[in-house]
């Protein structure tokens, strides 16, 4: 029997297991791979840096949950992956073979590439539940005794969203605690206007978050490299269109959160530490065709954050293209499909639509948009605000953690209400060609 390892435990790897049980049934042993027994919803890591969610809120255990819909599971984690080998090399030295490798295993986080980032370091940080934890009982000492706040996204970050909502919400936080007038807040992107968000924005996201910063009194500096986090100040360079420095800002701060740059996790990076030839760029990221499928590699897919794909275009400060929830689902619907026919010994067909359909809560009101696909060229092209935007975000929020916990892929409600708007997570297939003619 075939044997599939889905690499990554988080919102694409289990989406990938349960998508693949439900196309593929009992033909293929499936087996997920990750370095924690515990999935987390990434999306609400903001809500726990406030304290309006406990970590376990979030949080599913991986072993039983897998367990009862027949997928296999390992907490070891990789530390090496052998594709020339069809195996991975686990962290207690042991090898798991397979015959079709999916990759979904998010970034490794780089704050090392900015002096004084990180939550080791200087900032409070959002992207792991442990870390956002963490900030919940920073953020408290905060509020008592408050100060200035720097919050953004540092160059080569290309998970713009979560820092906007996370400045939202601090806002928000702070007038509810009625201290807002105690604590200046400034944004800090890499972007070259507020709402880019990798993308060259999505509808009217540049008017809409400009209004709401103007709306809750938060500065903002674009086109900035950040040289230096301390611990009560932010250095950062403002730069022209044409890349070269500006003006030099020290900002105080007492309290900063800043998304880092991404790169591939340890597993996808050789000694040298770049990434592995023919499988990763050199900054360790998953190559793939149209297919999801690596080049090299043709029984290799990568889905999610871990895949390579350019910038959209050139900024003064460089900025990465963000891979989110929906697009990543449509890639995992791809992979699916893609296995499915080469274990038919067919050849590959299903493209993802790279379809984006985000939500950005900001506490008491959001903004939600709908890229169809991602990357431009669109043919939606549209965003808007409002308080249904919070409502939503939290609806799906109890709905993707029922998913996880009940082994659906995509029920056919959801299916049926996306597909009304337009939006699906596969391209029409091509038609197929009569040999014969």
């Amino acid at each position: 029997m075939p044997r599939i390892v889905v690499l990554g435990g988080g919102i694409g790897g289990l989406s990938m297991a349960y998508e693949l049980r439900s196309v593929i049934g009992a033909q293929a042993e499936v087996t997920v791979v990750s370095d924690t027994e515990w999935f987390q919803f990434v999306p609400s890591n903001p809500w726990v840096a406030l304290g309006w969610r406990k970590p376990e809120d979030i949080k599913v255990h991986l072993p039983q949950t897998l367990a009862k819909f027949g997928i296999g599971f390992e907490a070891t984690g990789a530390k090496h992956v052998l594709p020339a080998e069809n195996a991975l090399e686990l962290n207690d030295g042991r090898r798991l073979s397979y015959d079709y490798l999916v990759v979904a295993t998010g970034p490794a986080l780089a704050f090392d590439e900015v002096p004084g980032l990180g939550p080791e370091a200087n900032t409070v940080s959002i992207c792991h539940v442990d870390h956002a934890a963490a900030a919940a009982e920073r953020w408290e000492r905060f509020c008592r005794d408050p100060g200035p706040i720097v919050i953004g996204a540092v160059q080569g970050a290309s998970c713009f969203g979560p820092a906007y909502e996370f400045a939202m919400m601090v806002s928000t936080d702070l007038r509810r605690r009625k201290i807002r007038d105690r604590v200046p807040m400034t944004f800090v992107t890499s972007e070259p206007y507020i709402g880019h968000l990798g993308l060259g924005g999505v509808g009217d996201t540049k008017s809409l978050l400009e209004s709401e910063m103007r709306d809750r009194d938060i500065k903002w500096i674009t086109n900035a490299r950040v040289d230096e986090i301390a611990s009560d100040a932010v250095v950062c360079t403002e730069v022209g269109s044409d890349g070269n420095a500006v003006r030099q800002h020290r900002l105080p701060a007492r309290l900063t959160m800043f998304i880092p740059a991404f790169r591939g996790v340890s597993c996808l990076m050789g000694g040298d530490g770049k990434g592995l030839p023919g499988l990763t760029n050199p900054r360790g990221f998953v190559l793939v065709d149209k297919y999801q499928c690596n080049p090299t590699y043709k029984n290799v897919y990568g889905i999610g954050v871990c895949i390579a794909i350019p910038p959209f275009e050139q900024t003064p400060v460089p900025v990465g293209v963000p891979k989110t929830g929906y697009m990543i689902e449509s890639m995992v619907s791809a992979v699916a499909a893609n296995i499915a026919a080469s274990m038919a010994g067919k050849a590959p067909t299903r493209e993802a639509t790279w379809n984006a359909v985000c939500l950005a809560d900001f506490g008491n009101d959001g903004v939600a948009f709908v890229a169809l696909p991602q990357i431009p060229p669109r043919n939606v092209n549209w965003s808007a605000r409002g308080y249904w935007v919070h409502a939503a975000k939290v609806g799906f929020e109890k709905y993707f953690l029922r998913k996880v916990r009940t082994g659906t892929s995509e029920p056919g409600y959801e299916r049926l209400i996306m597909k009304l708007f337009g939006i699906t997570k596969l391209r029409a297939e091509p038609p197929h060609s009569d040999p014969a003619a």
